[in-house]
This record gives structure tokens, C-alpha cells and sequence, in this order.
């Protein structure tokens, strides 16, 4: 067999590396394109299209279309309440399928395998068979608050976090992940006299990082980017998320420059997120492949 010499291997090196920064340029002009046409004029916007000026910061380049959008949305308002339901969301999503997959993966129950089928079952359901028949329920769902008990959930925050506190696809994740655990550890707090609670907590949550990212990343996503369910119980603008929000942008004339920039503003936590659970999520995926 022949052997690898240091010049094959730097070549193929070398065109690895440049697929890979392919894929990523793939990747990246569209966001490079968003932000680019935020800068310019609809004219030279429109007339940039069909060239690789749509790119490059040429032409006539300023922050106008930027101040003009928040002339004509409160997009501060519209982040504030995305990140804010998002951000609730996610953590109490966290948690409740994090517990629901340690009780799935750990603990002997009756009809527990049946049960998680049934979960599971569910991710082949379209939300939109379901969105009328849930829009009547959080409709007539009372609520204790400051000014006693109130009925209907419509035009509040909590009809945007609380039917989205659990999903069929993260119990999944976290159950997938603790089948992969050591039972040892499992065994040895057991005999230890530790409570299950106490396993979860102290043993099983620490070393469930990259899950965690995982799923936080997949949730955010999903919760940030949610369009219909918002616009139909959600009719004031206090509480109506960033999605929603892009609708004021296309009403009487479409200035795209416009659209450019508040689509640009409301990518920016997205990005951040993913930037701050990017570590962690890499490590996910790449201990997919680990066995044993």
C-alpha cells in the first residue's frame, strides 16, 4: 500500500478546507445580503439585485432605513417581548422535559413506553389541525392574577409561553441522551441513599450540557421565529412578538430597504444566542458519533 506523503496530505488538506469555507460563504450570503440592502436606498437596492454589488457596501450607503423603521414600528417593544416570551419559554421547557425524560429513561413505571409512544406520536400532528381547538381553550382558561380570577388567556404573554412549555421532540432529545449516560453513576448514588430528585439534580444535570444547549437552541429557534399563533391571540400591539411585527412593514408601500433593516435587528439576538451555546452544541453533535 502506498504510502501518504506530507505533500498529499497538505493538498487534501487544502481542499478540505476550501469545501468547507464554500459551505460556509453558502451559508453566510444571505445574511451578507440582508444587511448590505438595510444600507441602501430601495432604488440601488433593487438595481444592485442582479449583481454582486448586492454584497458590497457600495453606492450610497447610510443608516436611514434603520431610523426609519423604528419610525414606523416599535421594534424595541416587538424584541423585548420575543425575547422575553422566548427566554421564559425555553427555560421552563428545559426543565419540565428534562425531568419528563429522566422519568422516561429511569424510573419503572406502568405504560411508560406506551406513553412516550404516544409523545412521540404527536410530532406528526400539524399545529394548524390543532391551532382552532386550542385558540377556544386558552379562550375560556381562568386566571388568577393581581385583580383576582379572570377568565381567558387572549392578549397576555402566558398564552404565548404556557402551551409551549413541553414538546414531543425535546422530551426525545433528553431521553436519547440519558440512555447514553453510565448507569453506574446511576447505581452508585442509588446505593448511596440519594432520592431520585436528588440523582437528577446532582448527577445527571451536570453532565447534560450539550443536551441542553441542544435543545435550548432548537426552542429558541422555534419560539422566536412563531408567526400564526401569535396573530391569532395576540391583538394588542403591547404584547405582539417580532414576526407579527413584520407585518407593518408591509402595508401601503413595501420599502425594502426598510424590511432589510428590522429583519437585520431582529436576527441580532438569534445570532447572539447561538454564539453564547455554540461550544456546547458542537459538542453535542460531535458526541453523536461516540460509542461505548
Amino acid at each position: 500500500m502506498a504510502s501518504i506523503s506530507p505533500d498529499n496530505h497538505g493538498l487534501r488538506l487544502a481542499v478540505r478546507y476550501a469545501v468547507l469555507i464554500l459551505i460556509a460563504l453558502i451559508f453566510v450570503f444571505p445574511l451578507v445580503f440582508m444587511v448590505m440592502s438595510s444600507l441602501k436606498p430601495a432604488q440601488q437596492l433593487l438595481a444592485d439585485t442582479a449583481s454582486l454589488r448586492a454584497f458590497l457596501p457600495v453606492g450610497d450607503i447610510s443608516l436611514d432605513n434603520y431610523a426609519r423603521a423604528f419610525q414606523r414600528a416599535p421594534i424595541g417593544l416587538f424584541v423585548f417581548n420575543s425575547v422575553l416570551v422566548t427566554g421564559l419559554t425555553v427555560l421552563l421547557c428545559l426543565a419540565v422535559c428534562s425531568m419528563a425524560g429522566f422519568a422516561f429513561v429511569y424510573l419503572n413505571w406502568r405504560g411508560r413506553d406506551l406513553f412516550l409512544s404516544i409523545i412521540l406520536a404527536t410530532l406528526i400532528v400539524p399545529f394548524e389541525t390543532i391551532a382552532i381547538p386550542l385558540l377556544l381553550l386558552v379562550s375560556k382558561l381562568p386566571w388568577i392574577g393581581w385583580e383576582g380570577v379572570s377568565y381567558g388567556w387572549l392578549n397576555s404573554y402566558r398564552v404565548q409561553i404556557i402551551p409551549w412549555i413541553a414538546d414531543a421532540l425535546t422530551i426525545f432529545l433528553f431521553v436519547q441522551y440519558f440512555k447514553g449516560l453510565p448507569r453506574e453513576l446511576i447505581e452508585a448514588a442509588r446505593v448511596e441513599g440519594a432520592t431520585w430528585f436528588q440523582i437528577y439534580w446532582r448527577v445527571v444535570m451536570p453532565l447534560s450540557g450539550p443536551v441542553l444547549a441542544t435543545a435550548a437552541i432548537l426552542k429558541f429557534l422555534v419560539m422566536y421565529n412563531q408567526y400564526l399563533w401569535p396573530l391569532i391571540v395576540v391583538q394588542q400591539e403591547k404584547y405582539r412578538p417580532v414576526m407579527v411585527g413584520l407585518q407593518y412593514f408591509f402595508q401601503l408601500n413595501i420599502a425594502w430597504g426598510e424590511v432589510m433593516a428590522y429583519l437585520t435587528m431582529i436576527t441580532l439576538p438569534v445570532l447572539a444566542f447561538y454564539l453564547a451555546l455554540q461550544r456546547a452544541f458542537i459538542a453535542s453533535i460531535a458526541s453523536t458519533g461516540v460509542k461505548g
